[in-house]
């Protein structure tokens, strides 16, 4: 697929919060099919280059929304040095370039959750999720069997650690041309099916204040007592946060092997979301040899609050009372 973009970004954490603040780093929004000049625009702000309809709404732990610091998670395409920069690929293919502080592709990444690199995928309007682990070539440039299934604009999120520096998360929105439906984002719901599995979600989140979530796995009414180790892990979560897509990914409570946590049925997950607003939640497990991935609406706090982000994108979300089917994964 040949690529054209304008960037945006992410970040990754355990126990995590991403809430809001302006900082280094550069930014921009949605893309069209062709690139403009406005991706290298700076606001004057120490050469920061932020969207015009995605405000940051991500900061650090024990920030509030609006609070100075560094750019919110979600939002960057250059962070510390490091830029996220996509490249021409064949048809079927995405490939990109993580360049350093030289200006130089990075060839050197230490392995986080057993990958390099981990690339997440996700639609703007939240109806498509992937993630997926590229391959690193000689001159720096990581290529896959692209994971953009569908016409819209996605947002591709990169999360690795350069050998001797720090945990990054890099991204930028991709446009796959064709005709674009938009599909409204599902009811909050407290449960969700993928191939037979029912997940059950239970925990009331609330902005700025850390929540237990709790996951539970079944297949047939059974309780599914003999999860897998999927990079590491019993589970892992992603959230999304309607509108700019603010993102967070948390591992859970324990380790495989530790003696202490069970392989299921219950996986659960320290989260703290920074405002409130409607998430999308995306839950990755390993049973039986397949990844599978449940996904969930949940509404944190006051939809109409002061801190929910603005949201340009999504739709009114139907009045039914289940999660949609989830994704693959490579």
């Amino acid at each position: 697929m040949n690529t054209a973009t304008k960037l945006s970004g992410f970040v990754l954490g355990l126990a995590a919060v991403f809430g809001a603040a302006y900082g280094v780093g550069e930014l921009t929004g949605p893309v069209n099919a062709v690139a403009t000049d406005h991706d290298s625009e700076s606001t004057g702000h120490g050469g920061d280059a932020r969207d015009e309809g995605d405000a940051g709404h991500e900061g650090t732990v024990g920030r509030d929304e609006g609070a100075a610091g560094h750019l919110p998670g979600g939002l960057l395409v250059s962070d510390r040095g490091y830029t996220l920069v996509p490249v021409d690929a064949p048809p079927g293919e995405f490939a990109f370039r993580i360049t350093g502080p030289d200006g130089r592709p990075a060839t050197g990444y230490d392995i986080t959750h057993d990958e390099r690199m981990h690339l997440i995928v996700a639609r703007r309007d939240l109806s498509g999720f992937r993630h997926v682990h590229p391959e690193l070539a000689g001159d720096g440039t990581w290529r896959v069997a692209s994971p953009l299934d569908s016409p819209g604009v996605w947002r591709a999120f990169a999360d690795f650690t350069p050998t001797g520096g720090d945990p990054l998360t890099l991204g930028v929105d991709v446009t796959v041309p064709g005709a674009l439906t938009e599909r409204p984002l599902p009811a909050p719901a407290s449960s969700a099916t993928v191939d037979g599995y029912t997940v059950a979600l239970s925990g009331a989140p609330q902005p700025g204040r850390t929540t237990t979530l709790t996951l539970t796995v079944s297949r047939d009414g059974a309780p599914v007592t003999d999860l897998e180790p999927y990079l590491g892990a019993y589970g892992h979560l992603v959230a999304l946060r309607r509108g700019d897509l603010a993102y967070l990914h948390v591992h859970p409570e324990g380790n495989p092997g530790d003696g202490r946590t069970a392989p299921g049925p219950q996986v659960s997950f320290a989260t703290e979301f920074p405002s409130a607003g409607a998430y999308r939640l995306y839950l990755d497990f390993r049973h039986r040899g397949v990844v599978r991935t449940a996904e969930f609406t949940v509404q944190v706090g006051d939809p109409g609050g002061t801190n929910a982000p603005a949201d340009e994108h999504a739709t009114p979300g139907p009045e039914d009372g289940h999660g949609t089917p989830g994704h693959g994964h490579d």
